[in-house]
């Protein structure tokens, strides 16, 4: 049977393993090429701030535009190098350049997370290997539990800040096919997940606060930090997806612009 056959064997937090990877390994690096590495919202934030750019410049230079299959809704991947060996742009021989803001998948390697497959596997957990035959880490003998890898490698932030956005994901999996999102829905959906510097944009510059009654608190606390921002961006995504929420429209600011466009 080809291996990429083999259904994965679900691990659990006390599930253990050997593992380890360093510049000595002959494969070093060699994970960090021919990979699909799709990008959360919290990474996108982690490196363009590593780099010191803009959301949307980082987006046009390193990411990749899907729609993620079964939910129509727009997701990134990270542009590989046009080598031989579709490198990560950020890899080099002697390991990574952003190796302290790294994405979510890679902190997690050797191990996948099924938290985007359903709601009971969220909840529960859902781990495998990542089998690529090439790694020899596996041969090491530092030993871990799942939990034990999470902590060290520092995923619990960003499992936590994309929580709610997966959720989403989870949640539009279980609306039926034939449902689209207008291209206007999901423009708004990837503005508010990975374009964050547009996002406060459009909040602040636009007649969105006319529209909704948001508390000043809520205003000042989203106007000053980006972490905020970008919650405050998944909340709001969950009223327009689903009506789900407490947003609440400015009728009044909401009929005089209509009565504006009908003009």
């Amino acid at each position: 049977m080809n291996e990429a056959n083999i259904p994965p064997v679900q691990l659990t937090e006390n599930s253990k393993f050997k593992f380890a990877c360093h510049e000595g390994l002959s494969c070093f690096t060699r994970c960090c090429r021919e990979i699909n590495i799709t990008l959360t919202p919290y990474d996108i934030i982690r490196l363009k701030n590593r780099l010191q750019i803009p959301s949307d410049e980082f987006l046009a230079i390193y990411t990749v535009p899907h729609l993620l299959e079964k939910t129509d809704l727009p997701v990134v991947t990270l542009k590989m190098l046009d080598d031989e060996q579709k490198s990560c742009p950020f890899v080099r021989e002697d390991g990574c350049l952003v190796y302290s803001d790294r994405p979510t998948t890679c902190r997690y390697y050797p191990l996948g997370v099924g938290t985007l497959s359903n709601k009971e596997q969220q909840q529960q957990g859902f781990y495998f290997f990542i089998n690529e035959p090439h790694c020899l880490g596996f041969e090491e003998d530092r030993e871990w539990t799942v939990a034990e890898w999470r902590k060290d490698q520092g995923v619990d932030i960003y499992d936590e800040m994309n929580a709610a956005w997966t959720d989403l994901i989870v949640r539009k999996r279980s609306i039926p096919s034939n449902i689209h999102l207008t291209e206007k829905t999901k423009n708004m959906f990837f503005t508010a997940s990975y374009d964050i510097d547009r996002f406060r944009r459009f909040v602040f510059e636009s007649t969105f606060l006319d529209l909704y009654s948001i508390d000043k608190q809520t205003v000042e606390k989203i106007r000053e930090d980006e972490i905020e921002l970008l919650k405050f961006g998944f909340r709001w995504l969950k009223w327009l997806l689903f009506k789900d929420g407490d947003f609440q429209m400015n009728e009044a600011a909401v009929e005089a612009r209509r009565q504006e466009m009908n003009s």
